[in-house]
Order: C-alpha cells, then structure tokens, then sequence
C-alpha cells in the first residue's frame, strides 16, 4: 500500500500567521515552494498561503507585502492527511476539495511534509492522471 509519506515531500515548515507577507515570499524562494501552511499562536495549522495568494490579495489591491501578515489573507478551513493515510485517501481529499498542494501529519499531529500534484503525478498510472487533473481543474 502506498501511504502519504511515501509521496510527500519532507521538510515542510510552518509560518506563524503573524509573519509579513515578504517573509512568507522570502521563505517560498529559500525553500522552492509556492505554499506555506501557516500556523496559529499554538503551532496549530490555521491554514495555508500561496505565492498566488500574495500577488492576488494583497500586491495586486496595492498593499505593502512587508506590513501585511499571512493571518489578514489567509482564507477558509485548512486540510490535512495523516502521514500513514492511502495514497486513494490522498486523491479523494484533493480530488473532492480540489487541493493542489496537501499538508500531512504524522500521529502526533505534526507537519512532517507536503503532496503537491506532481508528487501524486509521479505515482499514478496515465489513467488515474487523467481522472486526477479533471476532478482538480474542471468546474461544473
């Protein structure tokens, strides 16, 4: 059985929803990312930022990425996978959500990595791609 640990990235980190926007942005560059999971006062995941994110919500309405924080645009109910969790489980929840980038925890509740679309690209037959991409990126 192949599990979230076995396609995700490791070395996930957090940024505290606190944090300016250009340190978000400064974090993405250092670590070839294009989304951070943002964590609370209490290192609970609150949610997650993109790189798009920060050019739509707050470059593009003229705001300062430096007097911004990734709490004032950091929008809607984060998602996450256990570490352990079936590589099926991973595709329905970013299938049914339409995710392109999923944190996964381990079963202390820590963030030990991410799955990005082509982490699960890289383990999917031609057919399952297909089946994957439409339920990401066809509206109905």
């Amino acid at each position: 059985m192949t599990t979230a640990r076995d396609i995700m990235h490791t070395g996930a980190r957090y940024i505290p929803k606190t944090e300016t926007l250009d340190r978000a942005a400064q974090m993405m560059r250092d670590h070839e990312v294009g989304a951070l999971p943002v964590a609370d006062t209490d290192d609970r995941m609150c949610g997650i930022i993109t790189d798009r994110d920060i050019v739509v919500k707050a470059i593009a309405h003229g705001q300062d990425p430096s007097q911004v924080t990734v709490g004032e645009i950091c929008e809607g109910t984060p998602r996450w996978i256990s570490a352990d969790a079936d590589i099926q489980d991973v595709l329905e929840e970013m299938g049914s959500r339409k995710i392109r980038r999923l944190p996964v925890i381990d079963e202390n509740k820590r963030l030990v990595g991410m799955i990005s679309e082509a982490d699960v690209a890289r383990h999917l037959s031609e057919g399952q791609i297909a089946t994957f991409v439409e339920q990401i990126y066809v509206t109905s």
